[in-house]
C-alpha cells in the first residue's frame, strides 16, 4: 500500500484487543539467540520527503536513455489509465479464479483478453497466457507433438532468423522431452531459405515454426511457407509480434485461398500490448490455436456460459488437464501465467481499441522506414537486407565492431540497439535497431548524428 494509515493511538488498541502489550509481543515464539536486537550500518529512518527526494536523485542517476533496442521487448506509449485500472486492489490482488462465484470480476477480464487474442491472431481459441515469449514457443512445440499423433519423429523445424533466446529457451524445455530442433538457415535476404526447406520436403515433420517478422525484422512469405506445411503434414507454429498483426494478415489465415488452412498454434511475446519495459520482466506470453488442438493447449481457459435464470457467468473451463487437478498428466508444469500483465494487456487493447493499435502500428513501420533510410546516408553503416519489407526493425552493418560504438552512444544518452555479432557471426558487425511510435522526427535525426559522430571520432 502506498502508506500506513494506522495512528499510534489505533495500534495500542488492536494491541489491547488481542490481549498483549506490544508488537513485540507477537514475536515471543522467536528464540531470543535467533532474534536481532539492532541493525548496525542501517540508517535512521527517514522522513516521507526525505524518501522522496532520495528516490527522485536515485531514478536521475540512471538517467532516461533515448531507446532504439528492441528485439522481442519494445518500447510504446502507455496510456496512464491502463495502470491506473491495472493496480486497483480488485486486480492487483486477485489470484488465480478457482472459486467462480468469488471471482467473477477477474474471469470475465480473461474472458475478454482471450476474445480479443483470438480475433487478432485470427485463431479459434485463445488461454489466458503462460509465463513470457520464449517459454509459449517451448509450450507450442510440445503441444505440436501431442496433438499432431500422425508424425512419430517429434521432428521441429526452425529458422535460422528465430530469437535466439525464444530457440535457447524452447531447447531447455522440451529438448528433455524428446523433442528434436533442426534449423532451417536464412537467405541473403534474412528470410527462411526456401530451397533448404524443400530438401526436408517428405519428410516426418512433427511442426515448422515461422516467426513474423523475423528476428531481423524482415517479413516472411507466410503463405508459402504456411502451404508447404500443409502439404508436407507439418503443422504450423507462428511467433508473433502482436502489435504487428495490426497491419500484418493474421496467422489464422495464412495460406493460398484455395487450400490454406492458416496456422495450428501460435505464440508470442504480450509485452508491446501494455506492458512496460523492466530489464526483461515480467512480461507474459500468449497462445492461440484452432479448436481441434485445444485439449492439447496449456495454461487456463475461461468459458462463458449463462445460469438457470439467463444470466452471463465465466468460469475455468477444460481445467480437468490443468496443473491443480490431474499434474501426472498435465500439459504443462510451468504454472506461471502472469495475470496481472494481461489485465493490463486487456486494459490496453480495450482503450485504444482496433484502429488505436493500427496508428500504433503504422506510425512504428514509418518511423522504422525513415530510420533506415537515414542511417543508410551515415558514413560507415550499410543496411542489410536492404530491400526487404520490415515492420518496425531492421539490421545495419557497421566498419567496425558493434561493441565500442554502442557504448559510445550510451555516453551521449542513446541506446542504439542489438548487438548481433555473437548470436549472428556471419552477419558481421551487424546492429539490430528499432523505432516504435515513440520516436519523433527529432529523435531519429538525433540517433542518425550521433551514430555518424561516434564513427567519426573513432575513425581519429
Amino acid at each position: 500500500m502506498p502508506f500506513i494509515p494506522h495512528t499510534e493511538h489505533e495500534v495500542r488498541e488492536m494491541l489491547a484487543a488481542i490481549g498483549v502489550d506490544g508488537i513485540e509481543r507477537l514475536f515471543d515464539e522467536i528464540p531470543a539467540a535467533l532474534r536481532i536486537h539492532g541493525l548496525p550500518g542501517v540508517p535512521v529512518g527517514m522522513s516521507e520527503m526525505e524518501v522522496q527526494r532520495l528516490m527522485r536523485a536515485r531514478a536521475a542517476g540512471d538517467g532516461h536513455a533515448l531507446n532504439f533496442i528492441g528485439a522481442g521487448a519494445y518500447e510504446h506509449h502507455i496510456p496512464a489509465a491502463v495502470w491506473e485500472i491495472t493496480t486497483r486492489g480488485e486486480f492487483y490482488s486477485a489470484y488465480t479464479p478457482y472459486q467462480a462465484e468469488a471471482s467473477q470480476g477477474t474471469l470475465q477480464l480473461l474472458y475478454e483478453y482471450q476474445s480479443m487474442m483470438a480475433s487478432l491472431t485470427g485463431m479459434d481459441v485463445s488461454n489466458a497466457s503462460l509465463y513470457d515469449g520464449a517459454s509459449a514457443l517451448a509450450e507450442a512445440a510440445l503441444m505440436a507433438v501431442r496433438a499432431h499423433k500422425k508424425s512419430k519423429s517429434k521432428r521441429v523445424l526452425v529458422p535460422g532468423n528465430l530469437d535466439p533466446t525464444y530457440r535457447k529457451v524452447a531447447e531447455a524445455i522440451a529438448s528433455s522431452q524428446g523433442v528434436t530442433f533442426e534449423t532451417v538457415p536464412f537467405g541473403a535476404d534474412g528470410r527462411i531459405d526456401r530451397a533448404a526447406l524443400a530438401r526436408r520436403a517428405g519428410q516426418d515433420i512433427t511442426a515448422l515454426v515461422v516467426q513474423q517478422p523475423s528476428f531481423f525484422g524482415t517479413l516472411e512469405d507466410v503463405d508459402a511457407l504456411a502451404d508447404w506445411a500443409t502439404a508436407n503434414g507439418a503443422l504450423l507454429v507462428a511467433v508473433v509480434n502482436p502489435t504487428s498483426l495490426a497491419l500484418l494478415k493474421a496467422p489464422g489465415q495464412w495460406g493460398a485461398a484455395d487450400h490454406g488452412k492458416g496456422a495450428d498454434i501460435v505464440c508470442g511475446e504480450g509485452q508491446p500490448l501494455g506492458v512496460p519495459l523492466s530489464n526483461g520482466g515480467p512480461y507474459f506470453g500468449f497462445m492461440c490455436c484452432r479448436l481441434e488442438h485445444v485439449r492439447q493447449m496449456p495454461g487456463r481457459i475461461i468459458g462463458r456460459t449463462v445460469d438457470l435464470d439467463g444470466k452471463p457467468g465465466y468460469t475455468l473451463t477444460l481445467q480437468a488437464r490443468e496443473q491443480h487437478i490431474r499434474r501426472s498428466k498435465a500439459t504443462s508444469n510451468i504454472c506461471t501465467n502472469q495475470g496481472l500483465l494481461v489485465t493490463a494487456a486487456t486494459i490496453y487493447m480495450a482503450l485504444i481499441g482496433p484502429d488505436g493499435l493500427k496508428a500504433v502500428a503504422a506510425h512504428s513501420h514509418a518511423n522504422a522506414v525513415k530510420l533506415r533510410a537515414l542511417l543508410a546516408k551515415v558514413a560507415g553503416v550499410t543496411p542489410v537486407f536492404a530491400g526487404q519489407p520490415l515492420f518496425h526493425e531492421f539490421v545495419v552493418a557497421l566498419d567496425r565492431p558493434v561493441g565500442p560504438v554502442l557504448e559510445a552512444l550510451a555516453d551521449r544518452g542513446i541506446a542504439g540497439g542489438c548487438d548481433l555479432s555473437q548470436p549472428f557471426p556471419q552477419l558481421g558487425h551487424a546492429l539490430l535497431v528499432c523505432a516504435t511510435e515513440t520516436k519523433t522526427d527529432d529523435d531519429l535525426r538525433a540517433y542518425a548524428e550521433a551514430l555518424a559522430a561516434c564513427l567519426k571520432q573513432a575513425s581519429r
